[in-house]
C-alpha cells in the first residue's frame, strides 16, 4: 500500500475548517469533518491521479472510455480509504481526537448518479480498471436529481427529489475550462463545396455547454486513479439581456432554464412528446462530450487518425449512447475532414456495444420526428449509415427484403422509429450479452438476423461485482476471517477464497462463519427496528429480496408464496420447522401502477402477518424504504437466502445475486441470467433451483391456461382467492385484484402460476434444511469460496484482452 502522510491530512483539515468554513474544530458538525477529511483524502488522490496520467501518457498506452448513463459509485470515503489502504489507521487517527470514521461516514450524501445494476455495473467496472491499473475512464451526467427518493405513505410508493449537493461535494473536482460545444436543432442546407461535392451546413442549432467535473476512482493499492468524467449543461449565454431589460424577466432566462434541464435528473419520464425530446438531448448530450473530450485527449499526443483504434477503445452500456456511433462519424467527417470509407472504419473499430435486456420497452426507438427535430445532421447520417449497410447486406442476401426490413435501424410503420440497438450493432466491432443464457438468447431470439450475418461479432461477457465494495468493505465480519485465514491477496484475486473449501469439516471454522452471519443479522434487525418499526428475530431465517419492483422479477411470487405460510399456519395448524423474516427493497418505476402496487402488498402483508398472535412468531414481512448502495451494504452481508426468481429468460444476468453468493447467501431462483453459471460454480446442491426453464417457457405460452393450475392446487386457489378479495386490503376493498385479473383472466405473462407449486416446493426444502446447522453452513462457505468468477476483476480482464485490447500500466 501507498504511504500516506497523516501530518498532511492533519494540516487539510485544520485548513478546510477555518479557511473554507470559517470554524474552529470544535465548532465543526459531523457533515463538516467528513468534508474536511475528504477534502484531505482528495489531496492524496490528486497526486496519484497526476502520476497516474503522466505514465499513460509516457508510454502512449490504449485507453478505455466507458460510456454510460448510470455510475451508481455509492458513498466514496470509506471505499477511498480501503483501497489506499489507510482506512484503519484513519479510524485510528479520527478516534484519538473523539471522531468516529463511521458516524462520519454516514453524513456522506449518496452521488445521485445512478438507480440501479446498470449504474452499479458501472462502478465495478470502474473500480476493477483501476485496481489492475489499467486505463479506464467512465463517462456520464452529473445529475442534480437522481431518479427519485422513495417514500412509503400508508404503503404506497411516493416520490420526492434526489438531490444531492453535486457543486460542493468534496470528490468532484471542476474542469471547467475543458467546455464542449453542443449543437442542436436547426436545420441541415444542401450546398455543394468547390469541388461540386454535396456539402450539408447544419445551420440555426442552439449551443449547449458541457462542463466537466472529474470523480477519481482509487485502485485498491493505492498505485492507480482515474477518472469518471461527469458533464453539467450549461446554457451557451446567461440569457438574452436585451429581453431582461424589457421587462420580462422569465422569458430572459427561458433558454438557459431550458438548457440546464438536460442534466438536472437521471431519465425523465418520456411518456410524453416533450419528455422524449428531453431524454434524446440527455443521451445526445453525453454522447457529443464525450466524443469531443476523447478525441480532444488524442489528439494532445497524435496528429493523424490512422491510429486511432489503436490508442482508443469506447464501450456503450446499453443502448442509451448508441448516438456515439452517429457523433463519431459526425466528429470524424464534418470536422476532422476524412472520408466516409476511412471514419466508418475508424468507428466500427473503435466501438464496443454491450446489450443488458430483452425486454422490448427498454430496447430504445426514438420516434423519427424527434430525431430529426432535435439532431437533424444526425438523421442524415444514420440514413447513410442505413442505406450503405442494407445495399452491402442486400448483396449477400439476395431477393429477401424482409431481412432488410428487419435489419433496418428505420423501423417502418404509422409513426417511423429509429432502432437505437440495431444502431449500436451496425456500428460497432462487439457486441456483447452478460451472462451465458442472456447471450444466447441475443443470438436465438432478440437480433438473429444479426447474429446471421455477422457471428464474428458476439460474445458473451459475463457479469461481475468487485469484491472491495461488496466483500471487503461491506462485511468487515467475513473479509476479517478470510484474511485471517488466507492473508489479503484475495482481495485482488477473488479465486484464492476458494481455499476455504478445505475448512467444509472444520466445526470451528463453520461456527465461526455463523457467528459472523448472526452479528450481521442483528446489525440490520437493528437498522430495520429503527427505520421500518419491526421487530424482527435475528435467529429467523433471513429470506432477502432486493430488485427493481417489476412483475418479471416476480416479487409477486415471493408474496404468493408468504400467504400460502400465513394460512398454512393459521388455518391449518402448521407450526413451521423454522421461522422466516422476508426483507424486500427496491423502487418501482413512477408510472408503473403494477408494480406500485406490489410494494402496497407488501405492507399490507407485513401490517396483518406481523400483527396477528398466531403468526407474528414465525413470519415477519418487511419493506425497507429508498433501496440505495448503503442500503444494499447493510442488508446483503446478513442474507440467508437470495431470491432470484425472474422468470426463466427474462433477466439478463443479475449482480445482486453474485454479491449475495458472495457473502454466503443461499441462492432460491430460476434458471434464468447468472444464476446458471452460480449453480455450475457452486454446485446444485448447494442452491435451490425450481420452475421451468428458458424453452420450458417459451414452450408454455404456446398452450398456457392459468386456470388449470389453479383447478390442480388448492394452495395456489386459496391465495388467489384471498388477492381477489379484501383478506388484506379490509381498508380498502378489493384494491388487489388486479393481481387476480393478470394472472388468472389475463394469461400471466410470467408464468406465475405455473411455477408457483415448484417455488412453494423449494421453500419448504429451505425451511427444512436451515434446522441442520452445520450443513447450512457449508452450503453458506461453498458459496462464499465458488464465487470468485463473478469478481468484476475477470469480467474486466476478459473486456480487455478480447474487446478492448488494453493492457495493465503499472
Amino acid at each position: 500500500m501507498a504511504y500516506f502522510d497523516f501530518t498532511g491530512l492533519d494540516d487539510s483539515i485544520y485548513q478546510y475548517l477555518r479557511y473554507y468554513l470559517g470554524k474552529r474544530r470544535k465548532d465543526a458538525t459531523k457533515r463538516d469533518m467528513f468534508n474536511a477529511v475528504s477534502s484531505g483524502i482528495r489531496k492524496y488522490l490528486i497526486d496519484i491521479d497526476i502520476e497516474t496520467q503522466q505514465r499513460y501518457r509516457s508510454r502512449d498506452a490504449k485507453r478505455l472510455y466507458y460510456i454510460s448513463m448510470e455510475f451508481l459509485t455509492g458513498r466514496l470515503l470509506v471505499n477511498n480509504l480501503i483501497n489506499l489502504g489507510i482506512y484503519e489507521k484513519c479510524r485510528r487517527y479520527l478516534g484519538d481526537r473523539g471522531w468516529d470514521l463511521d458516524e462520519l461516514a454516514e453524513e456522506e450524501p449518496h452521488p445521485a448518479l445512478g438507480n440501479g445494476g446498470l449504474g452499479r455495473l458501472a462502478a465495478c467496472f470502474l473500480d476493477s480498471l483501476a485496481g489492475m491499473d489499467m486505463p479506464g475512464f467512465g463517462y456520464g451526467i452529473n445529475y442534480d436529481y437522481g431518479l427519485f427518493k422513495q417514500l412509503i405513505v400508508n404503503g404506497y410508493q411516493k416520490e420526492a427529489p434526489d438531490y444531492w449537493p453535486n457543486r460542493s461535494s468534496p470528490w468532484l473536482i471542476s474542469r471547467f475550462g475543458e467546455k464542449c460545444m453542443v449543437p442542436v436543432y436547426g436545420r441541415i442546407s444542401d450546398t455543394r463545396d468547390s469541388k461540386g461535392d454535396y456539402n450539408p451546413v447544419w445551420e440555426n442549432w442552439q449551443l449547449i455547454i458541457g462542463r466537466s467535473s472529474d470523480v477519481l476512482i482509487s485502485g485498491y493499492g493505492g498505485r492507480t486513479v482515474n477518472r469518471l468524467r461527469l458533464f453539467s449543461a450549461w446554457a451557451s449565454t446567461s440569457f438574452d439581456i436585451r429581453i431582461f431589460n424589457d421587462g420580462d424577466y422569465l422569458k430572459a432566462v427561458e433558454d438557459k432554464i431550458k438548457s440546464e434541464t438536460i442534466s438536472k435528473i437521471l431519465y425523465p419520464s418520456d411518456s410524453k412528446e416533450a419528455g422524449k425530446e428531453l431524454r434524446l438531448l440527455q443521451e445526445y448530450f453525453l454522447v457529443s462530450c464525450s466524443v469531443q473530450d476523447i478525441i480532444r485527449i488524442f489528439l494532445e499526443d497524435h496528429d493523424s487518425f490512422d491510429e486511432f483504434p489503436e490508442k482508443v477503445a469506447i464501450q456503450l452500456n446499453d443502448t442509451h449512447p448508441a448516438l456515439t456511433v452517429v457523433e463519431l462519424m459526425r466528429a470524424l467527417i464534418d470536422q476532422q475532414g476524412l472520408e466516409w470509407e476511412k471514419a466508418w472504419g475508424i468507428t466500427t473499430a473503435t466501438l464496443g456495444y454491450t446489450n443488458h435486456t430483452l425486454l422490448p420497452e427498454a430496447l430504445e426507438k426514438w420516434p423519427l420526428s424527434v430525431v430529426e427535430k432535435v439532431v437533424p445532421r444526425h438523421l442524415q447520417l444514420i440514413y447513410e449509415i442505413n442505406s450503405r449497410f442494407l445495399e452491402s447486406t442486400g448483396k449477400l442476401y439476395p431477393g429477401d427484403p424482409e431481412l432488410l426490413e428487419r435489419l433496418s435501424i428505420v423501423e417502418e410503420g404509422p409513426e417511423k422509429q429509429i432502432r437505437m440497438a440495431h444502431l449500436a450493432i451496425i456500428g460497432s466491432h462487439s457486441v456483447n450479452g452478460v451472462s451465458r443464457v442472456h447471450s444466447s438468447l441475443v443470438t436465438e431470439q432478440l437480433v438473429p438476423d444479426f447474429y446471421k450475418i455477422s457471428p464474428e461479432k458476439f460474445n458473451n461477457k459475463t457479469n461481475g461485482v468487485t469484491p472491495r465494495r461488496w466483500l471487503l468493505s461491506a462485511n468487515r465480519g467475513l473479509s476479517g476471517l478470510l484474511c485471517e485465514t488466507l492473508g489479503d491477496r484475495w482481495v485482488q484475486d477473488l479465486d484464492r477464497v476458494e481455499s476455504i473449501e478445505e475448512h467444509k469439516y472444520d466445526r470451528h471454522f463453520l461456527d465461526r462463519l455463523g457467528e459472523i452471519k448472526r452479528e450481521n443479522k442483528e446489525i440490520l434487525s437493528s437498522f430495520i427496528k429503527e427505520r421500518c418499526y419491526v421487530q424482527v428475530n435475528p435467529d429467523s431465517i433471513f429470506d432477502i429480496h432486493i430488485k427493481r419492483i417489476h412483475e418479471y422479477k416476480r416479487q409477486l411470487l415471493n408474496l404468493m408464496n408468504i400467504i400460502h405460510m400465513y394460512f398454512a399456519i393459521k388455518e391449518d395448524g402448521v407450526t413451521p420447522e423454522n421461522p422466516r423474516t422476508f426483507i424486500f427493497a427496491g423502487k418501482a418505476a413512477p408510472g408503473y401502477f403494477i408494480a406500485k402496487l406490489i410494494i402496497k402488498l407488501v405492507h399490507n402483508l407485513g401490517e396483518v402477518i406481523n400483527n396477528d398472535p398466531d403468526t407474528r412468531d414465525w413470519l415477519k414481512v418487511v419493506f425497507i424504504p429508498d433501496y440505495r448502495v448503503s442500503l444494499a451494504e447493510k442488508i446483503i452481508p446478513a442474507a440467508d437466502v437470495s431470491e432470484q426468481i425472474s422468470t426463466a429468460g427474462m433477466e439478463a444476468s443479475g449482480t445482486g445475486n453474485m454479491k449475495l453468493a458472495m457473502n454466503g447467501a443461499v441462492t432460491i431462483g430460476t434458471l434464468d441470467g447468472a444464476n446458471v453459471e452460480i449453480r455450475d460454480e457452486v454446485g446444485e446442491e448447494n442452491i435451490y433451483i425450481f420452475g421451468l426453464t428458458v424453452d420450458q417457457v417459451r414452450k408454455e405460452r404456446e398452450i398456457y391456461n392459468p386456470k388449470s393450475y389453479l383447478d390442480s392446487s388448492d394452495a395456489l386457489k386459496r391465495v388467489m382467492d384471498a388477492l381477489n378479495s379484501d383478506v388484506f386490503c379490509k381498508k380498502e376493498p378489493r384494491i388487489f385484484k388486479p393481481f387476480y385479473e393478470n394472472l388468472v383472466l389475463r394469461n400471466d405473462h410470467y408464468l406465475h402460476l405455473a411455477d408457483f407449486e415448484s417455488y412453494k416446493n423449494q421453500q419448504q426444502t429451505i425451511t427444512s434444511d436451515y434446522s441442520k446447522t452445520d450443513s447450512w453452513n457449508v452450503k453458506s462457505l461453498l458459496n462464499i469460496a465458488r464465487t470468485g468468477r463473478f469478481s468484476s476483476d475477470r469480467t474486466v480482464r476478459e473486456y480487455a484482452e478480447n474487446i478492448w485490447h488494453i493492457q495493465p500500466c503499472k
